[in-house]
């Protein structure tokens, strides 16, 4: 009997209705997929592999389980050490224990034989200072030969570090195993962090936060041609920063990097994620021009500023002279363009703040320098904002090696790893390859308080990047998660030109 409410149903409608209900438990079953291989992406288990494209893990080591901030891998003889510089410890473990001496020890530098890539060998590990997380430890390293520098002791091989607000130090690794102090600048800061040191000259740029000066961090210029006997050359930062100024203080110094005397430029990175300024000097001027830290002198080196957002700051500024840019290679004018690449610093948990990025800038120009591109990795294509901790940029390789400068970069991205572009054409660069490396019982929780409720999460935070002269690429975890070594396959290889 057919109800008068319910229309009689034809063969061809009974089919329909079928197929119609089949379309819909598909479609159901490829959204709880969709909800479960979501969900894997934005939390990270231990024992899950990695997650890669054109990159692959050739060696690895645990740093002892400390929060590592900047490589630093240097050719030593037949030799490759890699100089690991630290921040503070946790609440869990403030002190971890070095298994080399038993001892609990303050987070400072780990120093690594990575010769044989594959097995790296923990050597040494040098105290830092006592504190947690940005309030200890020993952030930045630096690594020069004797024998290139004008007064160094040809048999020595001399490193340079950041040590809070202890200073920095200078130690003799010639013997890796058995580093000597060597001498001690500038004791009793408010802080210090991102350094540069020219191994020809011995100039170094220490970002420092001298008692006097209005502002945490600012630049102290030393010569250190014997690192022995260090000598003051000035101090630096952005007017309104220096003693006596009233009024707005200027965003904070990150670090520089000089292009030496040949380049004769130094970029200054100020600001971290908010704010940012890329200062261009003249490094000739800066090093003798008028040293008493006024406005009018501050100001003396200076060819030009580039304001950044107010959404972004200046953590890195890498800079590429000369690029030539195969796109403008029948143009009658402009086929190389001076390049400098900026790398913003996320800071906060879960995508809470604007996208940190990185940004290229022609700075041919020097007196009028210009955007023209931008990278950021889609939060989409890993849930990244869902993981847990920092997601976005932080930093970038440094090393001016042939093997990638000018071709490639490598930009760490805390929870999604590190990120190979090929940069050959910085105003259109792209990704080429990723790995982000699986966590471990070691790697610390990153939190965020929801509803006056702390609320916890465990994933990869890779804080910074180097490359060495042999094309290997270190990554360092600010989650405790150690060093992973990587090598390029694929796509990213040729774009190396590697073999």
């Amino acid at each position: 009997m057919v109800s008068r409410y319910e229309p009689a149903k034809t063969g061809d409608q009974t089919g329909v209705e079928s197929m119609s209900g089949r379309v819909k438990l598909v479609t159901c079953l490829a959204f709880t997929l969709s909800c479960i291989v979501g969900a894997a992406a934005q939390q990270q288990v231990i024992g899950a592999p990695p997650e890669a494209s054109n990159m692959k893990m050739v060696g690895y080591s645990d740093l002892q389980a400390r929060s590592a901030y900047q490589p630093t891998i240097h050719h030593q003889g037949d030799r490759w050490i890699a100089y690991i510089g630290h921040h503070g410890g946790t609440d869990d473990v403030p002190d971890p224990v070095n298994p080399l001496t038993g001892k609990a020890e303050p987070n400072g530098t780990s120093i690594v034989d990575v010769t044989d890539p594959a097995r790296p060998k923990y050597l040494h590990h040098i105290p830092g200072q006592e504190g947690k997380y940005e309030s200890g430890g020993a952030q930045m390293v630096r690594v020069c030969d004797g024998k290139s520098l004008p007064k160094g002791d040809a048999s020595a091989v001399y490193m340079l570090r950041a040590v809070g607000s202890q200073g920095h130090e200078i130690w003799n690794v010639a013997n890796p195993e058995n580093p000597v102090l060597v001498a001690k600048i500038g004791e009793g800061l408010k802080d210090t962090h991102k350094n540069f040191w020219e191994c020809d000259t011995g100039i170094a740029y220490l970002v420092s936060g001298a008692p006097d000066w209005r502002t945490r961090r600012m630049s102290q210029i030393y010569d250190l041609s014997d690192p022995a006997h260090p000598q003051k050359i000035r101090d630096f930062g952005l007017p309104g920063q220096e003693p006596g100024s009233t009024g707005a203080v200027p965003t904070e110094l990150h670090g520089p990097i000089s292009t030496g005397k040949q380049g004769n430029r130094v970029y200054f990175g100020y600001g971290t994620d908010k704010g940012g300024i890329v200062q261009i000097v003249d490094r000739e001027k800066l090093l003798n021009g008028p040293k008493e830290p006024t406005a009018t002198n501050l100001r003396y080196p200076e060819i030009a500023e580039l304001p950044m957002s107010a959404f972004n700051g200046a953590h890195t500024t890498f800079p590429m002279p000369g690029m030539p840019v195969k796109e403008f290679s029948s143009d009658k004018d402009g086929k190389s363009r001076d390049i400098v690449m900026i790398v913003d610093e996320a800071i906060l948990n879960e995508c809470a703040e604007p996208r940190q990025m990185v940004w290229f800038a022609d700075v041919t120009t020097e007196t009028r320098p210009m955007m023209i591109s931008s990278f950021t990795v889609p939060e989409e294509s890993g849930h990244f904002c869902e993981r847990g901790g920092r997601f976005g940029s932080h930093s970038s390789n440094e090393s001016m090696a042939a093997v990638y400068y000018k071709k490639m970069a490598f930009i760490a991205f805390f929870n999604a790893g590190v990120r190979a572009l090929d940069i050959r054409d910085p105003y259109h660069p792209k990704e080429v390859g990723y790995f982000i490396p699986a966590i471990t019982d070691k790697t610390d929780k990153r939190c965020v308080t929801i509803d006056e409720k702390e609320r916890c999460k465990v994933a990869i935070q890779t804080n910074n990047v180097e490359t060495d002269d042999r094309g290997y690429v270190y990554i360092v975890d600010r989650a405790n998660t150690g060093m992973h070594i990587l090598e390029l396959t694929g796509d990213a290889r040729a774009v190396a030109g590697l073999p």
